[in-house]
C-alpha cells in the first residue's frame, strides 16, 4: 500500500503523520536503484566466448540488497549486518524460498552459434529478441571447434562425445572440412540475394555453426536454474562456456546469492527417498543394500558419494 501514495507537496506522503513519514521516506530510499560498484565495472564490456562469440552485460536490476529487501518488506535498512543479510540469502535459497531472487533481473547480450541458440531456447523463462535473418543480411561468420574439442561420439552417452580428442591430423582434415562447407554455404546465400531471392529464403541452407545473437533478458532465480543445467558437466561443452562466463558476472552483481547457489545448487546433491534411508543405514553401521537399493540404482547412490554429483 505505501509503493502506491504519491510523494511531494499535498501528496500522500504529506498527509501523513511525522512518524509513518518517516517510514514512508526510509522505505523509498532503501528501495532505490541498487548500484553494485562490481557489476558497474563490466556493464557493456564483451567477454569472449568460443572463437566468435561474446557475452555482455547490457544492465541489471536489483542485487542482494533488494533480495533481502523484499523478503523482509522492509521499510529501512536498518541496523543489518552483512552476515545476518547472507543468513537470510543461505535460508531463503535452502528452503527454496525462491521469489525474493526473482527481484532481480539480468539483460545480456549474447552472440553464439545457432546449435547452441536452440539447446538454450529450452529455458522458456526468459524474454529475448534475436537478430533476424527476415530483415538483416546475416554475417559470414561460424563456428569451427578447436582441435582439442573434436572427439569421437561416446560409446556410454548417446547425446555426447568421447573425453578424448582426436589425433591431430584427423582434427586438422575435419577443421579443413568444415571450414569448405561453411564457405560454400555461404557463398551459396550470398549469391542467392545477389539473384533477387528475399533473406527469409535465402537463409534456409545456412548451416547451424553460424553466428546468431540476441539480447536474452531472465529473473536471478530462474537464471540459476539455467546454470545448474548448464554448468553441469552433462551439458555441451559450448553451452558450459558461456554458462561459466554468465556465472562469473552473476557473482558480481550478487555475490552472496551466487555463494548460496553454489552451496546449495551446483555443490549440492540430491538424494531420492531410499537412498536417504541407504544413507542412514550407513550411519547405523549397515550397508545401503538394507534399503532396498541394488543394480544401477546402488551404483548411482554409490557415484553420488565418490563425486558429489548428480547422476
Amino acid at each position: 500500500m505505501i509503493s502506491t501514495f504519491a510523494d511531494g507537496p499535498g501528496g500522500d506522503a504529506a498527509r501523513l503523520p511525522v512518524l509513518e513519514r518517516s517510514v514512508f521516506f526510509r522505505y523509498h530510499a532503501a528501495m532505490a536503484r541498487c548500484i553494485v560498484p562490481a557489476a558497474e565495472e563490466i556493464l557493456d564490456r564483451e567477454f569472449p566466448v568460443l572463437d566468435r562469440g561474446f557475452v555482455r552485460l547490457v544492465d541489471y536490476m536489483g542485487s542482494d540488497e533488494r533480495i533481502v529487501q523484499s523478503a523482509r518488506v522492509s521499510y529501512g535498512q536498518g541496523t543489518r549486518s552483512y552476515r545476518e543479510d547472507r543468513g537470510l540469502i543461505f535460508y531463503l535459497w535452502r528452503n527454496r524460498h525462491t521469489s525474493p531472487f526473482e527481484q532481480v533481473v539480468l539483460t545480456f547480450h549474447v552472440k553464439l552459434p545457432i546449435f547452441v541458440a536452440r539447446q538454450w531456447v529450452r529455458h522458456r523463462t526468459a524474454r529475448l529478441n534475436e537478430v533476424s535473418g527476415r530483415y538483416s543480411v546475416m554475417k559470414d561468420e561460424f563456428h569451427v571447434p578447436a582441435p582439442e574439442d573434436l572427439a569421437a561420439q561416446s560409446a556410454d552417452n548417446k547425446q555426447g562425445r568421447r573425453e578424448e580428442p582426436l589425433s591431430p591430423e584427423e582434427a586438422g582434415r575435419i577443421r579443413q572440412e568444415m571450414e569448405e562447407v561453411q564457405r560454400r554455404a555461404y557463398e551459396h546465400y550470398q549469391g542467392l540475394l545477389d539473384r533477387g531471392l528475399a533473406r527469409e529464403l535465402a537463409r534456409i541452407n545456412l548451416p547451424l555453426g553460424l553466428y546468431t545473437e540476441w539480447y536474452w533478458q531472465i529473473d536471478l532465480h530462474n537464471l540459476f536454474h539455467f546454470l545448474a543445467l548448464r554448468l553441469d558437466p552433462h551439458a555441451q561443452k559450448e553451452i558450459r562456456l558461456y554458462g561459466e562466463v554468465m556465472f562469473d558476472m552473476v557473482r558480481r552483481v550478487c555475490p552472496l546469492a551466487s555463494e548460496a547457489f553454489e552451496e546449495f545448487g551446483l555443490g549440492g546433491v540430491s538424494f531420492s527417498r531410499r537412498e536417504f534411508r541407504a544413507l542412514q543405514a550407513m550411519l547405523a553401521g549397515g550397508a545401503p543394500e538394507e534399503a532396498g537399493l541394488s543394480g544401477k540404482e546402488l551404483e548411482r547412490f554409490r557415484e553420488k558419494l565418490k563425486t558429489g554429483k548428480q547422476m
